[in-house]
C-alpha cells in the first residue's frame, strides 16, 4: 500500500501515453483507478511504455472502411519485402516446413490449434476455429492491437473495389492496386514465399496471408491468402500453414 500511494504522488507530475494526469489517475479513461492504470503509470516511470503506433496506411475509400497499412510487416518502405510468417507464428524462422510449424507435432495431419477436420488433428483433435487469435496473429503482435491481419472478406473486398497492375517500383517488381472509388493506391511487392530455407520466386509472385483457413476443404492444413503469379494471375487461394508468406496488416479500427 506505501509503495501504491509513492507511485500515486510520483505519477502526478507525468503523461502516460498521451493522458495528462494532473491528479487523475484514471489513465485508461474507464471511469476508475483501478490496479491497470496503476501498473500502466509504474510501467511508465521504468521505461516500458511501447512507442507510439508510426505504421502508415492508406484509405481506398472501401464500402467496410477498412484500411490497409503501406508496408509489410518487418518492411521500412512499401517496396521492401519484410518478414515471412508461417500462418499462426509471429517471428520469422530460418526453416519453414511441418517440422518446424507450431500448431502441429511434425506433420500436416497432426495439428495442435486452428483445426476442423479430426483426421488431421493430433489425436483426433479438433477446435473448430477458423480465425487466428490475436497472440498469433503476425500484425497484432509486431505492430500492436490496432492491427491485424487481413481477413478473407477484406481481401475479397479489395481485389472487388480495385484494380490491380503488374508494374515496377523503385526496381522492385509487384501490383499497384488502385481503388476505383476514390483512386488511391498500395502496391504489394513480388516476396515469393519460403519453404524449408529458401526463398522461391521473389520477384514474380506474392503471397499475404489472412487471418483465416477453411475456403478448401479439400486442404483442411492450408490457410487462405492472397496470391498473384507475375501478370497471370491475382485472387484468393490457400497454401500451406507452414510456408512462409508476408503479413500486410489493416487497421482494426476505421478511425
Amino acid at each position: 500500500m506505501k509503495k501504491l500511494f509513492i507511485l500515486l504522488f510520483i505519477a502526478s507530475t507525468f503523461s502516460v501515453a498521451g493522458y495528462s494526469l494532473n491528479y487523475n489517475y484514471d489513465v485508461n479513461g474507464d471511469g476508475s483507478v483501478t490496479a491497470t492504470d496503476i501498473t500502466a503509470i509504474y510501467d511508465y516511470l521504468l521505461g516500458n511504455v511501447p512507442p507510439p503506433d508510426t505504421h502508415e496506411y492508406v484509405d481506398l475509400g472501401l464500402p467496410s472502411g477498412t484500411k490497409w497499412a503501406t508496408t509489410n510487416v518487418g518492411a521500412d518502405k512499401p517496396e521492401d519485402y519484410g518478414d515471412y510468417f508461417a500462418w499462426g507464428e509471429t517471428t520469422p524462422k530460418d526453416v519453414y516446413d511441418w517440422s518446424t510449424y507450431k500448431w502441429c507435432n511434425g506433420t500436416h495431419n497432426t495439428l495442435t490449434k486452428y483445426c476442423a477436420n479430426s483426421s488431421h488433428g493430433y489425436n483426433g483433435f479438433v477446435d473448430n476455429k477458423t480465425e487466428l487469435d490475436p497472440e498469433d496473429d503476425a500484425a497484432t503482435v509486431n505492430w500492436g492491437e490496432e492491427w491485424c491481419m487481413p481477413s478473407y472478406a477484406q481481401i475479397q473486398e479489395l481485389l472487388g473495389n480495385c484494380t490491380t497492375q503488374w508494374t515496377t517500383r523503385n526496381g522492385v517488381n509487384g501490383y499497384l492496386v488502385t481503388s476505383y472509388i476514390n483512386g488511391a493506391t498500395l502496391f504489394l511487392p513480388a516476396i515469393g514465399y519460403c519453404w524449408g530455407s529458401d526463398l522461391n520466386f521473389a520477384g514474380t509472385m506474392g503471397g499475404y496471408w489472412s487471418r483465416m483457413h477453411g475456403s478448401n476443404s479439400y486442404y483442411p492444413y492450408y490457410a487462405d491468402y492472397l496470391l498473384f503469379i507475375s501478370d497471370d494471375y491475382v485472387g484468393l487461394s490457400s497454401e500451406y500453414r507452414s510456408s512462409g508468406q508476408s503479413v500486410r496488416p489493416v487497421r482494426v479500427s476505421q478511425k
